[in-house]
């Protein structure tokens, strides 16, 4: 009677034991950060000396033209006369769209200035694309 008793134990011991044991699907380790690099393009184009243009305001369009990162982009407009950090407009704006309308305003006149954009991924922070391009106000 005792060793039925003594196997009776042993064998829900193991069973229990088994049971508790099981894998439990883990922690989903995150399947790493396969985010696409982002891919910009600017109007006015990149990269690019525009000649002088009349107005008082320069209408700007960023494009995401990659994937959109899940949580969106944050998207920096600086501009600064050429060769300098004083910036006289600047704009920072979250997003989730593929278009971007900006206007720059406070253009000097006859001065060659430095649009510099750059737009960083909220998902993945080192997924930036930084862009630029120069124009004058006549």
């Amino acid at each position: 009677m005792k060793r039925i008793l003594l196997q009776s134990f042993v064998s829900l011991a193991i069973i229990f034991g088994i049971a508790t044991c099981g894998s439990k699907g883990g922690g989903g380790g995150g399947g790493g950060n396969t985010e696409a690099n982002l891919a910009v393009t600017l109007n006015p184009a990149a990269n690019i000396t525009h000649p002088a243009a009349p107005g008082t305001d320069f209408p700007l369009t960023v494009s995401i033209t990659s994937t959109m990162p899940p949580q969106g982009v944050t998207i920096d407009v600086k501009v600064a006369p050429d060769g300098t950090t004083a910036y006289f407009f600047t704009e920072t704006r979250s997003s989730t769209s593929a278009n971007n309308n900006f206007t720059i305003t406070g253009t000097p006149v006859g001065v060659v200035c430095a649009v510099t954009v750059t737009v960083t991924s909220k998902t993945k922070a080192t997924n930036t694309v930084t862009l630029s391009y120069r124009y004058s106000r006549k």
